[in-house]
């Protein structure tokens, strides 16, 4: 049987493939690159199980390197590029991209809602409405598997620990 760990890493592995798929559809109107970093925001917090892998990838910048100034993610470095991207959390990897989620409303309907970082959302582009559902990222099914990864890791507990807290130093 495989650890949490080594399931979280096929995890990622799956949801890379799948984004790359969407990457493919929308990279005309995908304006993210290295060094864009507006969804990078500070107080990200992530299951325990997600922090234990950046813990056991990268020790050395724990231990050495302090975190990115408070406001945005403390992962950032002074170019605003990901200093643990191989490793990244799960929500890193989706941002940018048109999301999908249904959301119950209170007379028990379900309404779906969207949303898209405004800066692939500018210009001559199709709407994110008017896209089809599998070009969108739809949230739920892997965050679930997530959290059924933290249960087992976490022995029934779903903690979540903000990113900021794995470094060692404070910033300067």
């Amino acid at each position: 049987m495989s650890s949490p760990l080594d399931e979280l890493k096929s995890l990622y592995s799956e949801v890379d493939q799948q984004t790359s798929r969407l990457v493919e559809i929308h990279g005309p109107r995908l304006v993210c690159r290295r060094g864009c970093s507006m969804c990078c925001v500070d107080d990200l917090t992530v299951f325990e199980v997600e922090a234990q892998n950046i813990r056991q990838s990268h020790p050395q910048l724990l231990q050495t390197a302090v975190p990115h100034a408070a406001g945005a993610c403390a992962f950032l470095d002074g170019d605003g590029a990901c200093r643990i991207y191989e490793d990244r959390p799960y929500v890193c990897r989706t941002q940018g991209l048109p999301l999908r989620w249904l959301e119950e409303e209170e007379s028990g309907d379900f309404v779906e809602l969207r949303d898209i970082c405004p800066l692939n959302d500018e210009g001559d582009v199709e709407p994110i409405e008017e896209l089809p559902e599998d070009e969108c990222w739809s949230i739920g099914p892997t965050e679930e598997r997530l959290a059924r990864l933290q249960l087992q890791f976490g022995e029934g507990k779903l903690t979540r620990i903000p990113l900021r807290s794995l470094f060692q130093r404070d910033a300067e």
